[in-house]
């Protein structure tokens, strides 16, 4: 695996501050049942990372002691955390809006069985990766057979409300560009999303979220080992909009490791680019409770124009969208 930090020192991303915190993102480990090539984890079947239950209680404290209201759950496969759903329903309690990033096969996996029927009735709102709408596309990806289970995955969370009008439950889809390319337009491929796998397949959904692949972890090992770090680097700085500057994921979302250390967002927790703050070098969440990050500079390298490149990008899709 190479390295990518070191290789961001050409452009000098622009100074960035926090805003008021809105959104605590998750992350709790990096086991998952795939491993894709656009991956920014590194999530795979190997993985071994894992929040353990005292550090979800330290999650729940810091919700029960804040005014964030949006918790946002990822991994690898979160699911697969042993404690996921002892997290979801005591935010729910708490009236947190939980949403689940989910790969959508893992609701095949043995002993989630009932993973789809939990999420519906705790009012789970689901993020699923779907990287194109072509069964080859997907394959090439993430594997060979997974575009079919994602398929039934579909079916089974639209059969329990998902993505219907007025059910109230959520279901969006997330495309990741096959390379070192931007996303094309986020309305015009929702659109071909919502044509190709409705008459097709008999799916819907609410949203499409269109995401540039980050130049770390797996997928920026990949650019290196190809030749192609340089001058994707060069594309995203090239298509740097200062107006998605405004609308950047970090400005409003903690994210926490799965050891309970937080971050700006989870690029930069991929990075080791801890969020700095009381002049500690690293700090935990439980560390922050009561404490205002208003203000607080964010940690930027140059990975960081993946977010502000053309239509922009972050957790939930294009900024100008």
């Amino acid at each position: 695996m190479h390295a990518t930090l070191p290789l961001m020192r050409q452009y000098g991303f622009p100074d960035l501050r926090r805003s008021r915190l809105e959104t605590l993102q998750v992350n709790l480990g990096y086991k998952c049942n795939q491993a894709c090539l656009h991956c920014h984890v590194n999530a795979s079947p190997e993985r071994k990372e894992m929040m353990s239950r005292e550090t979800i209680s330290d999650v729940l404290a810091f919700l029960g002691c804040s005014a964030v209201r949006r918790l946002d759950i990822t991994g690898g496969a979160p699911e697969l955390n042993p404690h996921f759903r002892r997290l979801v329903a005591r935010a729910r309690e708490l009236g947190v809006h939980v949403l689940d990033r989910c790969n959508l096969t893992i609701l095949e996996e043995p002993g989630q069985e009932d993973l789809a029927e939990f999420l519906a009735a705790e009012r789970v709102e689901v993020i699923a990766s779907l990287p194109c709408y072509l069964e080859e596309n997907v394959a090439r990806q993430r594997g060979k057979g997974v575009f079919e289970k994602s398929i039934r995955a579909l079916r089974r969370l639209n059969a329990l409300g998902y993505g219907r009008p007025s059910s109230g439950l959520e279901l969006h889809l997330v495309y990741n560009p096959q390379g070192p390319t931007l996303p094309p337009p986020q309305a015009g491929l929702e659109a071909d999303y919502r044509r190709v796998l409705g008459e097709h397949h008999g799916v819907a959904f609410n949203r499409l979220y269109t995401m540039a692949n980050m130049p770390i972890q797996r997928f920026g090992s990949t650019l290196v080992s190809r030749g192609q770090f340089n001058e994707y680097m060069a594309l995203l700085r090239g298509a740097h909009r200062d107006e998605n500057l405004q609308a950047v994921m970090c400005k409003t979302l903690l994210s926490v490791d799965w050891q309970g250390y937080v971050y700006d967002c989870d690029f930069n927790q991929m990075l080791g680019l801890p969020l700095v703050v009381h002049g500690r070098k690293r700090t935990h969440l439980s560390q922050l409770i009561g404490s205002d990050l208003s203000g607080n500079p964010v940690a930027v390298r140059d990975h960081c124009y993946g977010c502000t490149a053309g239509q922009g990008s972050s957790c939930g899709g294009a900024l100008d969208g």
